[in-house]
């Protein structure tokens, strides 16, 4: 199965540019009601995720939750390498369902490391959802 299918394309996801400050990428993440979020660099490449706790521990870190000395870091400086990584465009749906076990949403990139979107956990459900009913019919 082409996960293509199942992708919501980047310009319909709400995402973070590495080099925008923290107190943006907070302002952004509360508008949106997400408690995570991909981040990408300029030119597109795929860098990672920040969540709510990547936040909490930097505020906690710093011992200070000014709003206004969050406009001096960048999201690049709290993001943590490797987590919530990435499936390639060419990923079978087996290893989406490996990944949903631990995140709700699944980064996919293309085979340069460009962003193109994300698949979340509840369309992946829904898929399995209607493979199961149409095996069931059978």
């Amino acid at each position: 199965m082409n996960i293509l299918f199942l992708l919501q394309n980047k310009t319909s996801v709400c995402y973070l540019e590495d080099d925008c400050t923290v107190r943006c990428g907070l302002e952004k993440m509360r508008a949106h009601g997400y408690s995570a979020i991909p981040v990408i660099t300029k030119d597109g490449d795929y860098c990672g995720c920040v969540s709510e706790g990547d936040f909490l521990w930097h505020i906690i870190d710093y011992q200070n939750n000014s709003i206004r000395d969050k406009e001096n870091v960048l999201i690049r400086d709290i993001i943590r390498v490797g987590w919530n990584p990435a499936v390639r465009v060419e990923a079978q749906i087996e290893e989406l369902l490996e990944r949903a076990v631990n995140q709700n949403f699944i980064p996919v990139v293309d085979d340069r490391n460009k962003f193109i979107g994300i698949i979340t956990r509840k369309d992946i459900f829904k898929y399995m959802i209607r493979a199961y009913q149409k095996q069931k019919v059978r």
